[in-house]
């Protein structure tokens, strides 16, 4: 084979592997997920353990991306994490809906899981969700485990 052409195949293959990288650390990233945050309105949670969730993480009812975490911070009088979210304005949820961060996948990425209520009233701009439910945290939870077990153990 001439040299030029084996460095064509090379640099071909060089490419579509750069190429197959780049859309791995997209679906990574959650970045390939696209979401229209121009009709969106802002809705505030308040968690007591957070676990690994992050900025961008997605919003999902139902299994469908209804929104994104927009912010993370910390509530410095109720010592809790203060998530805010931007939702899908095309998705409407009732006052009385709950929140829960959840797990998915073999990475483990986080995202929040809303289930809508029965209340009449929708939630608007900078509504506050009050039913939340924490990231259920695996070192806590072996701890637990382990606990119970000695506990167990030392009565006998």
């Amino acid at each position: 084979m001439d040299r030029k052409v084996l460095d064509l195949w090379v640099g071909i293959f060089v490419a579509v592997g750069l190429g197959a990288l780049l859309v791995l650390a997209l679906q990574v990233s959650n970045a390939s997920t696209t979401f229209n945050t121009a009709e969106s309105y802002t809705v505030v949670a308040e968690f007591d353990n957070i676990g690994g969730l992050k900025v961008r993480a997605p919003v999902r009812s139902a299994g469908v991306l209804v929104g994104r975490v927009e912010s993370i911070g910390f509530d410095n009088q109720k010592f809790v994490a203060r998530v805010v979210m931007k939702l899908d304005k095309r998705y409407q949820f009732p006052k009385d809906s709950s929140a829960s961060i959840l797990t998915s996948g073999l990475l483990g990425e986080q995202y929040i899981g809303l289930e809508g209520g029965a209340d009449d009233e929708l939630l608007t701009d900078g509504d506050r969700l009050t039913l939340t439910q924490s990231a259920v945290v695996l070192e806590r939870l072996i701890g637990q485990f382990l606990y119970g077990r000695a506990a167990e153990g030392g009565s006998n």
